[in-house]
């Protein structure tokens, strides 16, 4: 994906690499507490993990995107340059 952006809108790899482990960090976290819940439910560790990961994709999602709107909001009424979403210059 890097080598198709283009050079001029390319993140430093400083940024992509932290974008990369924080997202790699999360993918593990969530399957080791998955691992870990699943030993105290009666279903098989597979449907657990659809349920919560379907739960994730959705509601996860959603909730996301509020916080995301309600920082940006109090950001811009603030106005804090450096708190803006996105910016990581």
């Amino acid at each position: 994906k890097r080598r198709l952006e283009p050079k001029e809108k390319r993140r430093p790899w400083m940024t992509w690499c932290f974008d990369t482990l924080k997202q790699g960090l999360s993918a593990m976290l969530i399957h080791i507490v998955n691992i870990f819940l699943s030993n105290y439910t009666e279903e098989d560790s597979c449907s657990f993990y659809l349920i919560n990961f379907i739960l994730d994709a959705t509601l996860g999602m959603l909730l996301i995107w509020l916080g995301v709107k309600v920082v940006s909001w109090v950001v811009h009424r603030k106005n804090c340059k450096d708190l803006v979403f996105g910016e990581y210059g």
